[in-house]
């Protein structure tokens, strides 16, 4: 059983920066780096939506077109998976989920296997 947890997330002005990060136990004999993780996102009364995603080994990363040019997904060996969060907008706020799963790393948040608790980002105007 792959069990991702979320850090990182709290309040922070429009304009302002939070890393998030994204840690996850495995089954014996296999390493983090053997799934693609994704990000996604909860707003109140809204539904889940996708943020980001990086495959297992880094290469190739994908993100929603709102976040484009704002967010970076990033990992190295078997350390955390990052999601950088700049320029932050009122918009952003929700509760931001890591997802993580073996094979490519696609948008359909029903085709991810293992799912965080969330960490909340809330951005004030």
């Amino acid at each position: 059983q792959v069990q991702p947890v979320e850090s990182g997330g709290g309040v922070v002005q429009a304009g302002g920066s939070l890393r998030l990060s994204c840690v996850a136990s495995v089954p014996s004999g296999r390493s983090f780096r053997d799934y693609a993780v994704a990000w996604f996102r909860q707003a109140p009364g809204k539904e889940r939506e996708f943020v980001a995603a990086i495959t297992s080994i880094g290469t190739t990363t994908d993100y929603a077109e709102s976040v484009k040019g704002r967010f970076t997904i990033s990992r190295d060996n078997n350390k955390p998976v990052y999601l950088q969060l700049n320029s932050l907008k009122p918009e952003d706020t929700a509760l931001y989920y890591c997802a993580s799963r073996t094979g490519w790393p696609v948008r359909d948040l029903h085709e991810w296997n293992y799912w965080g608790q969330g960490t909340q980002v809330t951005v004030s105007s």
